[in-house]
């Protein structure tokens, strides 16, 4: 069922999905401009009506939060920008991404925006700063040829940095884009 939430006419969309497998736990996730909550089916209406604006307000909260960290990114970047690459890289934006399985960042150059894989987050600042460095010598150097490298390992720590996020790869048995995460011989 699809039906707009009861309150301002500003809130979206929702879905509530009953199934009878669940038993206890509601779920709520944003799908395009609607929200999908997930319900048991036992669930009668009105609680079902109370835990869709828990979970809408959960929501609400966790894109709060989402939206300040990403601008405290934005603002690390600048600075890393400033300090390794003398403030030619710009991007337009940059903001944690929780779909990034098999990369710790990523950038789109035509449109300027990085992306830093949520599992960064709890990695020391460090080797986050390395991987926005990384990504920000992509707004300067699209491919990952000697002139890349040459920006990309002004960061001091480039190497330590790489070192702990193969580590991290090789516990975690990821399958990371070799070409992509690191130098060639030739760098």
């Amino acid at each position: 069922m699809i039906a707009p939430a009861p309150g301002p006419a500003d809130r979206p969309l929702i879905e509530v999905r009953r199934s009878a497998r669940r038993r206890r736990t509601v779920s709520a996730y944003r799908d395009g401009d609607t929200v999908v909550v997930l319900v048991p089916d036992a669930l009668s209406k009105v609680e079902e009506d109370r835990w869709v604006d828990l979970m809408l307000e959960r929501l609400d909260r966790r894109a709060a939060r989402r939206t300040r960290t990403d601008e405290a990114l934005s603002r690390r970047a600048a600075e890393l920008s400033r300090r390794y690459l003398e403030g030619r890289a710009r991007p337009t934006s940059v903001c944690w991404a929780d779909n990034q399985r098999s990369r710790w960042g990523s950038c789109t150059v035509s449109d300027r925006s990085i992306r830093l894989s949520s599992r960064l987050r709890g990695m020391p600042s460090w080797v986050v700063d390395y991987v926005l460095v990384h990504e920000l010598a992509h707004l300067l150097v699209p491919t990952h040829g000697p002139e890349f490298w040459a920006w990309a390992q002004r960061y001091p720590p480039t190497d330590r940095a790489r070192g702990y996020l193969e580590g991290v790869a090789a516990a975690s048995g990821l399958a990371l884009d070799d070409e992509a995460d690191m130098p060639s011989s030739t760098a």
